[in-house]
Parts: structure tokens; sequence; C-alpha cells
């Protein structure tokens, strides 16, 4: 590789209940009855109730622990963002002001009064009541300031490259697949409870259900209505809901399980995934089908997965096919942030017994490099509420299966976001210096490139002739001057760059790590 010099995000118990649900907490005015046998809530509600994790976030935290702040010599608006400063998202290492969660501030200086918004990255976020009360505290320690208002919220949920998406999948903000590449390892139970775990942490979430041949989500659900409408005027489909989660399944179709071939049931697929009013979500959780085969890559390419969770058993048999469904993400560039081992030890008589060995769960971790690893028991109730269609983190909220739920729902809430603010900011132009800068996600490398070299190096068949082979764009067709207009992600393998004369290149980031790079780059002047 040739190197170049640069130019010039109190919990509500169910009735009852004496440990922590995986709901929120809520002030009195808006606290909801439930039980655990009227288990209702409406979208509209889970906007409102924002489960809490009183665990450490998975990256730690960064110092927030200041108790006073000196004044700024400067405007009171710098008093208040140079305090807010001091909080630190323990997720992306960066300040909460950086990050651009502060919102809408006005400031009454006379009064001494000082209001403003945080905007977070998702309504699920597990450290929100975190940031509500440093923000408070950091800022009432300014010597002028006697009151303050922080108001919470969240970015509304739409995709980091939504234009270039079926309209259908517009407003979802993150798309999470659920997979083992093998059947009978609960794949189901894990979606279905995941997603109903999410949706108590307070998001809007969706189910799709992607096994035509055998779809589970009927058997494990009981919406009022069983069947998917049509919008005659649209020609889309209305999913079905219960309890607040919309839901789509081919078992809803009225059609029982499919017999059909493969690209029939590709078909079918993107049909029922992309023509769907999925309306606005922050989470839409993919129960994908065995294998690793058409409808497996048809899924992974129709739509942008955020990221993807991993079901095993203990069994070595089920780590072999675990197995491939990893390398079938890892080449499509689907980051996986969690494998979840189902069925791995019981108790009795004061033992734990590992009916099924040991080993599989941790052995995906270690081979692949999945970060997190959360261990099912085996629990007649489990199975019992997948049967009789109430997931089990609603009917037992308060049991040690719903507790590793939260967990992992906390770890999902976590891992997309910080995949999604990796992917924002995977190549950025920085007009001072007029160098183009990488870092892919999931790698710690950052460099440099010259624009030039970059447009040089399109592929495409604008660029290079598709049957010889031979170079269309020549060097000098291209200016050294030349600056992109617009950078735009493209999943999490590619960029969309669009140049001055019109043209829009795809540069995905294998080839951009293979491109010439730029040394002794200036540091931008700070402003």
């Amino acid at each position: 590789m040739q190197l170049l010099h640069a130019p010039c995000w109190p919990h509500l118990p169910f009735q009852g209940c004496k440990s922590p649900s995986i709901l929120a907490l809520v002030p009195p005015d808006r606290f909801l009855q439930l039980s655990a046998i009227n288990f209702s809530l409406h979208p509209s509600k889970l906007e409102k109730s924002i489960w809490v994790s009183h665990r450490p976030s998975i990256f730690g935290c960064g110092s927030t622990n200041a108790t006073s702040v000196e004044v700024s010599t400067g405007t009171a608006e710098n008093d208040v963002l140079k305090a807010l400063s001091q909080i630190i998202d323990p997720d992306f290492g960066t300040d909460i002001v950086s990050c651009g969660f502060v919102k809408d501030m006005q400031i009454n200086e006379a009064l001494g009064e000082v209001s403003f918004r945080l905007e977070l990255t998702t309504p699920a976020c597990p450290i929100k009541d975190m940031f509500e009360q440093r923000a408070n505290e950091v800022v009432l320690a300014i010597p002028w300031v006697n009151k303050v208002n922080v108001t919470m919220s969240a970015q509304p949920a739409r995709p980091i490259f939504a234009e270039q998406l079926p309209e259908g999948l517009q407003k979802i903000s993150n798309i999470v697949a659920v997979s083992s590449c093998k059947g009978g390892v609960g794949k189901s139970t894990v979606a279905v409870n995941l997603a109903y775990t999410l949706a108590g942490m307070g998001a809007r979430v969706g189910i799709f259900d992607a096994d035509v041949y055998g779809p589970s989500l009927p058997t494990m659900v009981s919406p009022e209505n069983r069947l998917l409408e049509m919008n005659p005027e649209k020609r889309t489909i209305i999913p079905t809901e219960y309890l607040g989660v919309k839901l789509v399944s081919f078992g809803f179709s009225g059609q029982g399980r499919a017999i059909m071939r493969g690209p029939m049931v590709s078909g079918v697929i993107n049909q029922l995934l992309t023509t769907t009013e999925w309306g606005e979500l922050d989470y839409l959780v993919i129960d994908m089908p065995p294998g690793t085969g058409d409808i497996q890559l048809t899924l992974c390419q129709v739509v942008p997965l955020t990221a993807a969770v991993i079901v095993t058993t203990p069994q070595k048999l089920a780590f072999i096919d675990v197995a491939k469904g990893v390398r079938m993400f890892s080449k499509l560039k689907v980051p996986c942030i969690a494998v979840v081992e189902n069925m791995c030890h019981f108790d009795a008589d004061g033992k734990r017994y590992y009916p099924f060995g040991r080993g599989s769960g941790s052995q995906v971790v270690q081979q692949f490099g999945i970060p997190h690893l959360f261990d099912l028991p085996i629990r007649p109730t489990l199975s019992a509420s997948g049967d009789s269609g109430m997931p089990e983190v609603a009917a037992d909220p308060c049991g040690e299966v719903a507790n590793t739920f939260q967990d992992l729902g906390v770890c999902v809430v976590q891992q997309c976001a910080k995949i999604r603010q990796q992917v924002s900011t995977a190549v950025i132009y920085d007009k001072s210096i007029k160098a183009i800068k990488v870092k892919v996600p999931q790698s710690d490398e950052e460099f440099f490139l010259h624009p030039a070299t970059v447009r040089r190096n399109d592929r495409s068949a604008q660029s290079v002739d598709e049957w010889t082979g031979d170079q269309k764009l020549q060097y000098t067709d291209v200016p050294e001057d030349i600056e992109p207009e617009e950078i735009r992600p493209m999943g999490n393998y590619a960029v969309s760059i669009t140049w001055p004369d019109g043209f829009s290149q795809i540069a995905p980031y294998d080839q951009l790590q293979t491109m010439e790079r730029l040394v002794d780059v200036p540091q931008p002047t700070p402003v």
C-alpha cells in the first residue's frame, strides 16, 4: 500500500411483584395499572414508559462527578454548554453536547432560569434517568442558575439512509435479526421475548416472522385480529397488533404454512416485509428462518440489518450450524452483537445440572469475537408461555427469564446505538484539510484519503469497461481539487459519494481500505 502526502441510551412493578420488572419508572400521574393477567400496553403509553437499568453500562461510564462549574467569561449559553459537556455518554465515549443531544435551550439570565431538551438516540435508552439527573446537577451548580427545567425526548424513528429504502421501511430506526441457522433451538422464543422486552423499555417495536414454511408467531402471541388486512388504496399490508407490538407473519395471511419453491418464498417474504405499513418503529425484530440459503440472503440484502443476535444450544451439533450463520452475517457486513445460549441448565435439589453439556455459546463468543453471552435456563414456564400465546416476559416480568431478557434488551439498545453512530461517521469529508476521513465500523483504525484518489478508484461500469476491464475514466479526467458534494452511508458496508458532475459513486469500506492514504495530514484549526 502506497502512502501519499496531504495537500496544503422507581421501575413499574406488576401488582404483587417484589423485584424490578422490565417496565419503567413513571411518576404517579402516569402510573399504569397492570397485572400478570391484564398485560396491556398501547404505543402511545409506551412512549412515556422508559425502563431504566440500574446496572453500569457495558462500556463503563465516563467522569460526570463535577459538583461545581466556574462561570464562563463568555455568554450564559456557553456556561450551560460547558457544564453539560461534563456528562459523558458511556456508549459513545463523548460528551452529550458533542453528541448533539442538547436542543431548544432557553435562558433567562435575570431570573436565573434555564430550560432545554435532551434528545437521545432511542426512547429505550437504559441510562435516560442518569442523563436527566446529571443535567440538573451540573447546570444548577452554575452560580447564577436558580432553576433548571430538563425535558427528555428521543430522535424520530428513521434509518440512517432512509431515501434508499422501500417506503414501508423508511421510518424504522433499527432492524435486528434473531438467527440460529438451525431449527429447534428456541430462536422464535428469543425473538418474541426480546421484542416485548424492548417494548417494555419504552420503544416502538414490530416483529416480522420470516419463516414461511413454519411460522411460529401465530402460536406465540394472541392478537385479537389474527388476519392481516390490506389497505385497498395504497395496496399495502396493515400489521396486526398485540400488547402494543406490531406483528406480521405468513401465518396471519390465512394461508397456514407455505408449500412452494425457494424463489417464490423469497418473493413472499420481500412483499410481506417491504409493503407493510410499519409506521415509526425504533426496533423491528426479524425472526429469521433456519439455514443460510436464498431466503436468508434475500432478507439480508433487501433490508439494512443493523445487527444480529445469535441463538444456540450447548450441543456441539448446534455450534456447527450456528457458525455457518455467523460467517454469513460476517460476509454481509452485519455485526453479530450477542449470543443467547438456550436450554443451558436447570436447578434441582440445590444443584445445577447441564443436561446438554456446556460450552457451545462460549465457543461462539471466543471463536468469532462476539462480545456478549446470555444464558437461558430450562424452564417449563418458558415453553408453556410460548404455547399459550403470552410471552414469558409479559406473563412473569419478575422472573429469572425476564431478567435475562432485560439484560439482553439493554445490550441490543446500546450496541445498536453504537453501530448507528459508527456508520453515520465512518466516512466524512473535512473541508478544512480537503481530505476524506475514514474510520470503518468495528475498527479502531482511522486514515485520510485524497478526494481525487477516491474518485479515480471507482469500479462501476461508468469508469471501467465491463467486458474488457479497460479503464474508461482516465487519470486526467479527475481534477486534483475535486471535492465531494455529499457522502451518505449505504448500510454497514459502503458509502455513496456524490461528486460535482452528478455522478454517485458506491465506495465499499473494503475498497477504501486498499486505496493510497494521505500522510502528514494537518490537524484542522479549532474554531
